[in-house]
């Protein structure tokens, strides 16, 4: 039994110019250990996937379809079902630190706060844990700093921070969303560094979101590309990076800045992602695609097989792409 699986997942959000339909029928599974990448563009459905398996979602959202945790069913859970769940088996690292920590309070008052409503430490107890885990996360002086207000802390110090409050349960699985971004390049890769590092010592499965493929290729086994609130491509990473087989993808990684190509023009993809106040029924990549045919316009393509472990949506055969 997969640890967590998500079976036709959708997601969509009452607004004054309508519905909007963020995430469209995603369905895939995360075993023990399993480290997902979940890339695609800004407003791709990613971050509402995760709030949904959280049940974080905003009061004018609404999901169905299934999310199992070992098989107990805990989307659209009441909260005495999801509460003891959040920290202890899944735990959050969301985008911007500074405004997911309270800044009126000390950190030693947010970090204990989890470990005396999920574990029933006290208080004392509770602070002595926290500080060995901002040890864990690398914070110096981590005794005198726990003490501090979060406005005291760079930028990294507080996604530190972040992390080892989503650590401090020793969560199943970790779903970390855009963990680096507003960072540098060396606190980024330091923050990355780190994940892995608790990654292995503590056995979690993880789900990175992010935009970053580079990052992708550096951390996670497996990648899915979404798009539109759908799933355009889903397999191992090493053989994506290879040999991308959707469009949608080969045109995320011809973006790519690359050190061989000096002074080259970048590529884009052209156009805009679909307003989804009006999905369209069809594959929502068509109107910025290459190689559309009528068939994408008419009606959902499904996400198939093609390959062992590989998985796409898209009506052209692999060989018709260029």
């Amino acid at each position: 039994m997969a640890l967590l699986e998500i079976t036709d997942l959708r997601v969509a959000f009452d607004t004054p110019d309508g519905t909007v339909n963020a995430v469209n029928g995603v369905t895939l599974s995360l075993d023990h250990g399993q480290t997902l990448g979940i890339v695609g563009e800004s407003g791709s459905g990613k971050s509402q996937l995760a709030f949904a398996v959280m049940g974080l979602l905003a009061k004018n959202g609404r999901a169905t379809g299934s999310v199992r945790l070992e098989g107990q069913e805990i989307l659209n859970a009441p909260a005495a079902v999801i509460n003891p769940i959040r920290a202890r088996r899944i735990a959050m690292i969301f985008q911007d630190p500074m405004t997911s920590l309270n800044p009126y309070m000390r950190v030693a008052d947010q970090m204990a706060e989890v470990l005396t409503l999920h574990m029933g430490m006290g208080k004392r107890e509770a602070v002595d844990e926290c500080i060995r885990m901002l040890d864990a996360v690398k914070i110096p002086d981590a005794k005198g700093r726990i003490r501090l207000y979060p406005h005291e802390f760079s930028g990294g110090m507080r996604q530190r921070v972040m992390i080892a409050m989503a650590l401090l349960c020793r969560p199943e699985i970790l779903i970390a969303d855009e963990p680096t971004t507003a960072l540098d390049v060396t606190v980024q890769a330091q923050i990355m560094a780190l994940l892995a590092e608790l990654r292995r010592d503590l056995r979690m499965a993880t789900i990175l979101i992010t935009h970053d493929l580079g990052v992708v290729a550096g951390f996670c086994e497996e990648v899915m590309v979404m798009y539109g609130g759908q799933v355009m491509e889903k397999a191992p990473v090493d053989p994506l990076f290879a040999a991308p087989a959707h469009p949608y993808t080969r045109g995320l990684l011809r973006a790519i800045p690359r050190v061989d190509h000096h002074g080259a023009d970048l590529d884009a993809i052209p156009g805009t992602p679909p307003n989804m106040t009006r999905a369209p029924k069809g594959c929502p990549f068509a109107p910025r695609c290459d190689y559309v045919r009528d068939a994408c316009l008419d009606a959902r393509v499904p996400l198939v097989e093609y390959e062992a472990g590989r998985f796409r949506a898209c009506n052209r055969r692999v060989e018709e792409l260029a």
